[in-house]
């Protein structure tokens, strides 16, 4: 017998749950799931043969994410892959990849998104790769405090902080439009308490001109994500570098677009800049042709932020 591939229902999350919690180090999936009020006819099982238990899991995740012209479109991104060691090797993953494909053209997906590190699992599918870019080196050296005040932000932000990621993202290909929910779940599960959030405030209004998340674990320190006017970069650059250096770091890794102001700023954290190009974006054209997919994730400035992980 094989096993049986069927939507999910509300018994199956003790299940998921702990098929999740098997395969990954990341309890926020659970919690990220229910931001889904169709999450069950959205998430594909496959049961297995004896029909008591969940071998393995795709979730199609329903998102806005803007086009190469700015202009957002309904995509479907692929989340929570997870095969019970047992059960792979079995062709699972392609026939639950195969349910989602037909509901996420049924809901009309314009296309598909994944990010993964083995893109092996997907091509067969009919995802393809493609390139994006971040930059890496040694932390500079401290450098005098710039005329905006940096400091940690707080919960009191996030109004603030939420206009300059909308504002920074109006017309960013591949970024995705944040509802509140987004806001209140999947931002800080994926960066975190607001400690590891820095603001650039003017000294002179006390209005938020810039923010920037770091993550000051592993190697290195890494900026996952910036919101603002290009004058506060340096700043919020430099304080980051000043908290790896506290922490015991002393390299760097900066995931921003690949843009002048960005470019200018970089010597205030990094001394050797490199860049290094990975592949672990993957796209599947549905409704949309192939041309327009891949003209909107290799646009300048396409980004899409790790805060939105699916």
């Amino acid at each position: 017998m094989t096993a049986v591939i069927r939507t999910a229902t509300a018994a199956d999350d003790p299940a998921l749950a702990a098929l999740w919690r098997r395969c990954f180090d990341a309890p926020q999936l659970v919690g990220l799931h229910t931001l889904d009020p169709d999450r069950h006819r959205h998430t594909f099982v496959a049961q297995n043969a004896d029909g008591d238990g969940i071998d393995a899991v795709v979730v199609y995740v329903p998102r806005l994410i803007r086009d190469a012209r700015g202009t957002p479109r309904r995509v479907g991104g692929i989340g929570s892959v997870a095969t019970r060691p047992e059960a792979r090797g079995q062709g699972l993953v392609r026939r639950l990849l195969e349910a989602a494909e037909h509901t996420m053209k049924a809901e009309r997906c314009d296309w598909s998104l994944l990010f993964t590190g083995t893109p092996g699992v997907y091509r067969g599918s009919g995802w393809q790769e493609f390139a994006s870019t971040y930059t890496e080196g040694a932390l500079a050296p401290p450098r005098a405090a710039g005329e905006l005040r940096i400091r940690e932000a707080t919960g009191r932000d996030a109004v603030e902080v939420a206009a300059l990621h909308h504002a920074y993202n109006a017309n960013r290909p591949l970024s995705s439009v944040r509802a509140p929910e987004d806001w209140a779940v999947r931002v800080p599960a994926w960066y975190g308490p607001p400690a590891r959030s820095l603001v650039a405030e003017d000294p002179g209004s006390g209005a938020l001109v810039g923010w920037m998340v770091a993550q000051y674990e592993g190697e290195c320190v890494e900026v996952r994500e910036f919101a603002g006017a290009p004058r506060s970069l340096g700043g919020l650059l430099a304080a980051v570098g000043e908290r790896g250096r506290a922490a015991g770091l002393d390299r760097a890794r900066v995931r921003l677009p690949d843009a002048p102001e960005v470019r200018a700023a970089l010597p205030a954290l990094l001394a050797d800049a490199r860049q290094v190009t990975e592949h672990v974006g993957m796209a599947r054209p549905l409704h949309a042709r192939a041309d327009a997919v891949r003209a909107t994730v290799t646009a300048p400035g396409a980004v899409h932020w790790y805060g939105d992980c699916f």
